[in-house]
């Protein structure tokens, strides 16, 4: 069977970049798969289905019905990737649910690989919920991103141990074009003729770290 990833972009703290990266992940994955299925689950906007209104749908976890319609999708083995935009205020809930339905040990048996990629910040609040995904999550489905544009420095020793994605921090200027909803990752790399811009370089550094672990699931029998 054929696994299809599940990637959930979190953190307890807001504007540390988590929709900046299900916007990269879902482009790269639209590239490299020729599909894949967003999950907003925000307060506040601008969040993923504002700028990937096409693949994206709304999710909302408040409720047992709510709950249940995610997890149904998230565990359903269409072979269309997901990406789940988890806001920071559903953090908790989020993963209070997946361990109380055996969600990690339920994609395993129905094929599906989730991958929780938590954006690493140095307060106390994401060390104490990084070591609570720790003690839950398997040890190959988590990935720390040190999201430098966030850290500004060393990554804090909680997190140097297990497996790690880094996304170097653009100047302000470059921050600014790309958080346009217009802008399209792939669509640069494509319409632009300089490789070797500094925007090019860091699309197509992210894409190569994405490949990287889409190609860790076929060594896993994905």
């Amino acid at each position: 069977m054929r696994r299809t990833p599940a990637y959930i972009i979190c953190s307890p703290r807001p504007r540390v970049g988590k929709t900046l990266i299900a916007r990269l992940l879902c482009e790269f994955l639209l590239l490299q798969r020729g599909g894949a299925t967003g999950f907003d689950v925000n307060l506040k906007e601008p969040s993923l289905l504002d700028f990937l209104p096409r693949t994206t749908e709304t999710a909302e976890i408040d409720d047992t019905f709510g709950k249940m319609a995610l997890m149904d999708r998230l565990i359903l083995n269409d072979g269309a990737a997901k990406v789940i935009d988890l806001g920071f205020h559903a953090f908790d809930e989020f993963f209070t649910m997946t361990g109380e339905i055996g969600f990690f040990k339920e994609a395993a048996r129905r094929g599906i690989a989730p991958m929780v990629l938590f954006v690493a910040d140095s307060d106390r609040v994401s060390a104490r919920s990084y070591a609570m995904l720790q003690a839950t999550v398997p040890t190959r489905a988590l990935i720390t991103v040190d999201n430098e544009y966030v850290l500004r420095g060393e990554m804090p020793a909680i997190y140097r141990r297990g497996r790690q994605l880094k996304l170097p921090a653009l100047p302000a200027f470059l921050n600014t074009y790309i958080d346009r909803t217009s802008f399209s990752f792939t669509g640069f790399l494509r319409g632009q003729s300089d490789r070797s811009s500094e925007l090019h370089q860091w699309i197509r550094d992210a894409y190569f770290s994405f490949r990287e672990l889409e190609l860790s699931l076929l060594l896993q029998g994905g």
